[in-house]
């Protein structure tokens, strides 16, 4: 009898546990989402995460809350993200860099390709072929025959080794079969404070910060990185147009959550931030902050897993190329 009364107990213990499990699979979310964002708070990647979750918490009944975790090139909040627990309430912002650049450059204390289950693509920005007024080049042809003809006269600015716009130069060193001189900054606004100083002279610049700029004929943009003309700025060509076909550079941004989340709340997620995109006004500020919105067929957490590894392919034969090491 004893036995069978332990039998039972444990069949009830089990029954318990199932139970609520079963119940909080099916309504999930019952509680806010954390969304992790690993870079500082105000820049362009912040703003778009914040927009975002201002309209899934319609969708989903309950609040997604941005925390701010930066720092090591982004990976102290991707690692956070890697270690939660599989449940959906903890969710990360990771962008191309993070995903595809940082695991070339840096010892990671975990696997972008096997530590995360991918979630949804998000607006990306690609970017603005710019100089000072100072260069005698109007056009992207100009401007590469000048780089070709004075490679010691050019002074490109990066926000930091490994990250897009270094690899951007680096690509066009290749490209065009020259090398010029790379200078880090902390940030684009430091660096574009240099530009219009005549500190430096050349920049891949984010679509959105500077554009401005560029209207106020502060400083000159020759191309933008990408297949189609920004709405903001038809007046931009594209590299195809300008004269460097298929040139593109651009850092996206996707949500992820921990290997293991449960598939059902995965397509939770991405319908919610699909249905945020598909906001005219969400779409309105993205397209006048210069960014590009991810087509439907790309939406997909397979479409962003596919995108991921061709980046990889595209740009680590680069990096190592460069040998390029961030120092921790």
């Amino acid at each position: 009898m004893k036995r069978i009364g332990r039998l039972l107990f444990t069949i009830g213990l089990v029954a318990a546990w199932i139970v609520p499990a079963a119940v909080r699979a099916e309504t999930w979310p019952s509680r806010p989402i954390t969304l992790i964002v690993p870079f500082p708070a105000g820049g362009v990647t912040d703003n778009i995460v914040r927009l975002l979750a201002d309209r899934m918490k319609n969708t989903l009944g309950q609040p997604v809350v941005i925390e701010n975790v930066s720092g090591a090139s982004g990976t102290i909040g991707a690692a956070r993200v890697a270690r939660a627990y599989p449940d959906g309430y903890t969710i990360l912002l990771g962008n191309s860099e993070v995903f595809v650049t940082t695991p070339a450059t840096m010892k990671l204390p975990y696997d972008p390709s096997t530590d995360f289950a991918p979630v949804v693509l998000l607006p990306s920005y690609p970017f603005l072929l710019v100089t000072t007024n100072s260069v005698p080049a109007t056009t992207l042809t100009e401007l590469i025959d000048w780089i070709k003809s004075n490679p010691d006269k050019l002074l490109q600015a990066t926000v930091g080794t490994g990250t897009a716009q270094h690899l951007c130069g680096l690509s066009l060193q290749s490209r065009i079969g020259v090398k010029w001189r790379f200078v880090p900054y902390r940030g684009g606004p430091p660096a574009m404070q240099d530009m219009l100083a005549g500190q430096i002279n050349f920049m891949c610049t984010a679509t959105g910060s500077f554009l401005p700029l560029v209207r106020n004929k502060q400083i000159r943009a020759y191309a933008l990185t990408a297949k189609s003309r920004m709405e903001s700025a038809p007046e931009i060509p594209t590299v195809d147009e300008a004269g460097l076909p298929g040139f593109y550079v651009s850092v996206w941004n996707a949500l992820w959550a921990p290997k293991g989340t449960p598939a059902d709340v995965i397509a939770k997620l991405n319908a919610a931030a699909v249905g945020a995109m598909a906001d005219s006004a969400f779409h309105k500020q993205m397209v006048d902050m210069g960014l590009d919105m991810p087509k439907a067929d790309q939406t997909t957490p397979e479409a962003l897993e596919a995108l991921r590894k061709a980046d990889i392919a595209t740009w680590w034969p680069i990096i190592k190329a460069a040998g390029l090491k961030v120092e921790q």
